[in-house]
């Protein structure tokens, strides 16, 4: 990612300037010099594909000043200061101040190319991460509530976006954690009824005792301690969008009643005779494979079936890696302001570990590790980020793990057509599969 930067590098002596930039070439570097300040400074922007690197003492406007004019420009662009050994406690004072690093002189080669390619890493994932934001903006509230790049991301925005707008009832699909409240809530900011209520129901959190009125209103006297008319969630959610979250977990007895409503849009509240018409739109959520449960008879096949006009399945965070980067920092920020503190720096070499996590609580878990990254307590599985103990064939698994789950998920499952899509005979896939610990379906 770095080789695509420049290295903006300023020095008023030339045999420095030669030096250093023969240096970074031979690391395969893209550098730039300059002899003074003032000459580097119109070059600088805040869209910089690049980093800078000074020295602190210079003729004219000295590192310092320019470091600040740096951080009026763009705050989030590394800048590397050069400091003679009588400088380091006022390079430490700039540090404080927003510089990236400071190199001591004399230096080895190879610490001044491995800190200056780590303040080209970091441009790199700043200014990714801001075109993957401007992109998301420009697709409004779905684009900003589903956040990601990823192919699985976009197919997943893309259908909501189409369905957005409509009155079908859609079922969301995921294991926990991989957001699908969030869907729930951007297909109602997408509609027409964004304005009117957002009525979210965890199915498993509501005694079986109080489902029924919970859900479906009571009227005075309906039963011992009814002393008034009460509206359900259904009838409170009115013209809005009605969220049933872990629906598999509603009572097996009630579930009929929801599949009348949802077939004559009409409830009746307990203990009432009196019809009320229900306007809401009806998102479900489950983590279960709901035909499943059918045929184990733990859920009824007809209400799957009358749910399952519209299915949106959501992949687990393992299945878009690249996402983690822009969905770390989103988090990052959101804890910073969430907790009062500053926001921290995050290391290239941390965003690395994180995208070989596995992720079992998938955006959930992602979340709270940025929490304790703000807090300063993130585990030390994660802290030691620098540590990475996967040998170059472990992480090619991974990623070739990667690249099988999509094609077959892409493929239906179907290992033929998978095998097509990857380019690779089907025997060899079938090898890969055995090899990775994939289940084989066909």
């Amino acid at each position: 990612m770095s080789n695509r930067l420049s290295v903006l590098f300023t020095d008023d002596e030339e045999m420095i300037r030669l030096t250093c930039r023969q240096t970074l070439q031979l690391a395969g570097l893209t550098v730039r010099t300059f002899a003074s300040a003032e000459a580097v400074l119109p070059e600088l922007a805040a869209e910089l594909p690049g980093v800078l690197v000074t020295d602190v003492r210079l003729g004219g406007m000295d590192g310092l000043e320019l470091l600040a004019r740096c951080r009026a420009i763009d705050p989030e662009l590394p800048v590397v200061l050069i400091t003679g050994h009588g400088d380091i406690a006022m390079a430490v004072r700039a540090i404080q101040e927003g510089a990236y690093d400071f190199i001591e002189k004399p230096f080895v080669s190879e610490h001044f190319v491995g800190v200056v390619r780590r303040a080209l890493e970091k441009r790199a994932l700043v200014l990714e991460n801001r075109r993957l934001r401007r992109a998301l903006d420009r697709e409004g509230d779905i684009g900003r509530a589903l956040l990601g790049q990823s192919a699985a991301m976009v197919r997943v925005r893309d259908l909501v976006a189409n369905l957005a707008a409509t009155d079908v009832d859609v079922l969301v699909l995921g294991e926990t954690g991989t957001g699908k409240e969030q869907v729930a809530r951007a297909l109602h900011a997408g509609s027409p009824r964004k304005d009117k209520p957002f009525v979210a129901v965890n199915c498993g959190a509501i005694p079986e005792s109080m489902f029924e009125s919970e859900m479906f209103g009571h009227e005075a006297g309906a039963f011992t301690g009814a002393a008034k008319r009460r509206v359900g969630k259904i009838e409170h959610a009115g013209a809005g969008t009605l969220f049933l979250d872990e629906i598999e977990s509603m009572p097996y007895p009630l579930q009929v009643k929801l599949l009348r409503v949802l077939q004559d849009r009409m409830l009746e509240r307990l203990g009432g005779n009196e019809p009320v018409p229900v306007r809401c739109r009806v998102v479900a959520a489950t983590k279960e494979d709901l035909k499943l449960l059918g045929d184990q008879g733990r859920f009824r096949p007809d209400l799957y079936y009358r749910l399952n006009v519209v299915t949106l399945t959501l992949p687990p965070l393992r299945d878009r890696r690249d996402d983690i980067p822009l969905l770390f920092e989103h988090f990052v920020l959101q804890a910073a302001s969430r907790y009062q503190r500053e926001v921290p720096e995050v290391p290239p070499a941390l965003v690395r570990r994180l995208m070989l996590q596995d992720w079992p609580g998938n955006v959930r878990e992602l979340r709270n590790a940025a929490d304790r990254f703000v807090l300063g307590l993130l585990g030390q599985e994660l802290a030691e980020a620098g540590d990475i103990p996967l040998t170059l064939p472990e992480l090619m698994d991974r990623v070739e793990r990667q690249l099988i789950q999509e094609a077959l998920r892409t493929a239906g499952g179907q290992v033929t057509a998978a095998a097509t899509t990857l380019g690779v005979p089907r025997k060899t896939l079938y090898d890969k599969m055995k090899r990775l610990g994939l289940a084989v379906s066909d």
